[in-house]
C-alpha cells in the first residue's frame, strides 16, 4: 500500500531538495546540478537564485565557472534559457529536442510557414564556424542567402534546431543583453550526445523536485506523453499518494523531512525554479494567492516565502544612488519573520547593487 504524503510534507521535501530549508555549503556547479538548471532568461536571475540557496555566495562563485565553460547558458527545459552545467548539457540536451521541435513547428503552423530547414541549418553552421555572433547578425547573414524567408523565422529555426551556447562576456552578470551565440561543439570542444536519456532525466528531476507526478515532470520539462517512462521505472521508484489519491513518484531513500521542520523566510528570484517545477504549484503557492502571481506578460515575479509558502513579492529599485529592496507581504507575519526578511532584503540589495551609495529595505503589508 502506497505511503500517504500531506501537502505540508510535499512542501518540506521540495524545499529541502531546492536548498530552501537552509542555505547549503555547496559550489555553484553542484547546486545547479542538484536542481537540474536555473532559469536564466535574464542574466542576473540565476545569481539571485544561488544567493538565496548557498551560504556566503558571491558573484564570482558563478562567474568563474561560467568563464571556465563548466557552466553554460543555453536553451533547455520548456525551450527557455537556463544555466546548466557542461556535463548536464552534453548528456541531457537531446532529451529536450522534441520540445524545441514542437515549439518551432507550432510557430510555423500559426504563421502559415512551410520552411525547408536543412539548407538553413547548414548555412547557420557555416556562419557559426566563424565564431559566436548575435542573433541579429545571424539573421541578417541568413536573410542574404534566403531572401524570400522571413528573417525571424530563419533565426527561430536555428535557435530551436541547433545546440547553441551563449558566449559569456565582460558584464556584471556574465552576459550582455544582446548576447552572442555559438555552436555547442565549438564552445565545449565536443557535441552534445545524440541519443536522449529519458530515464536519466526523470531520476535527475525527482532528485531536485520530487515527490512529483507525471504531470509535474511534463510541466517542468515541456515534454508530453511521459506516462510510459514512469511506468517503466515504477518498480525502481517510490510511489506515494496524497489525500486526494494522486500518485507521486520519488527516489528510493530520498530526503523527506518531517513536516514540522521550520522553514525560514526566503527571497526568490524572478522565474525561480521553485515556482516552475510542477504542474500543480499548491505545494508552494497557496490557492488564495495564485491569481496574484499571474500577469499578462507571463513574467514569474520575485516572491517571498514565509513558512515555506509564497506570502508576498519583492522588488529592487535604484534611484539617485539608493538601492531599495521593497517587500510586499500579502498578509501580516510574525515579528521574527519580518526581521529576517528585512535582513535578507538589505543583503540582497547590497549583493545586486554593490556600487550604490546607500542600501535600504522596507516591508509593506498589502493584500492582493
Amino acid at each position: 500500500m502506497a505511503e500517504t504524503i500531506t501537502l505540508r510534507g510535499l512542501n518540506r521535501a521540495f524545499l529541502a531538495r531546492q536548498m530552501l530549508l537552509e542555505r547549503a555549503e555547496a559550489a555553484a556547479e553542484a547546486a545547479i546540478e542538484r536542481v537540474l538548471g536555473l532559469q536564466g532568461q535574464e542574466a542576473k536571475h540565476p545569481f539571485v537564485a544561488l544567493w538565496t540557496r548557498l551560504k556566503g555566495f558571491k558573484r564570482e562563485d558563478l562567474l568563474g565557472p561560467i568563464r571556465a565553460r563548466r557552466i553554460v547558458r543555453a536553451t533547455w527545459a520548456r525551450a527557455t534559457l537556463h544555466l546548466v552545467t557542461r556535463n548536464d548539457y552534453l548528456a541531457l540536451r537531446a532529451a529536450f529536442q522534441p520540445v524545441l521541435t514542437a515549439a518551432m513547428l507550432g510557430i510555423f503552423k500559426n504563421r502559415g510557414v512551410d520552411l525547408d530547414t536543412p539548407p538553413i541549418l547548414a548555412a547557420a553552421r557555416r556562419l557559426y564556424g566563424q565564431g559566436p555572433m548575435t542573433f541579429g547578425a545571424l539573421r541578417a547573414a541568413l536573410q542574404a542567402e534566403f531572401p524570400d524567408v522571413d528573417e525571424r523565422m530563419l533565426g527561430y529555426a536555428v535557435r530551436m534546431s541547433l545546440g547553441l551556447i551563449i558566449a559569456d562576456e565582460d558584464a556584471p552578470f556574465g552576459f550582455k543583453a544582446d548576447p552572442r551565440f555559438g555552436l555547442a561543439e565549438s564552445w565545449l570542444g565536443e557535441p552534445p550526445e545524440a541519443e536522449p536519456r529519458p530515464a536519466d532525466l526523470v531520476w535527475r528531476y525527482l532528485a531536485g523536485y520530487g515527490p512529483a507526478t507525471v504531470a509535474d515532470f511534463q510541466s517542468w520539462s515541456g515534454l508530453t506523453g511521459q506516462k510510459g517512462i514512469f511506468a517503466a521505472l515504477r518498480d525502481e521508484l517510490t510511489v506515494l499518494k496524497d489525500e486526494r489519491g494522486r500518485e507521486f513518484y520519488d527516489l528510493p531513500g530520498a530526503e523527506r523531512p518531517d513536516e514540522d521542520v521550520p522553514a525560514p523566510p526566503r527571497l526568490l528570484a524572478e522565474y525561480d525554479t521553485a515556482l516552475l517545477g510542477h504542474a500543480d504549484r499548491g505545494r508552494i503557492v497557496p490557492e488564495r494567492y495564485r491569481k496574484a502571481l499571474q500577469n499578462n506578460n507571463l513574467r514569474v515575479p520575485s516572491v517571498v516565502l514565509v513558512d515555506g509558502m509564497v506570502a508576498g513579492a519583492w522588488k529592487l529599485t535604484v534611484q539617485r544612488g539608493q538601492a531599495l529592496a521593497r517587500i510586499q507581504l500579502f498578509e501580516d507575519a510574525s515579528k521574527a519573520d519580518k526581521t529576517a526578511l528585512e535582513g535578507d532584503a538589505l543583503a540582497a540589495a547590497k549583493f545586486l547593487e554593490p556600487g550604490a551609495k546607500q542600501w535600504d529595505a522596507a516591508i509593506l503589508i498589502d493584500a492582493p
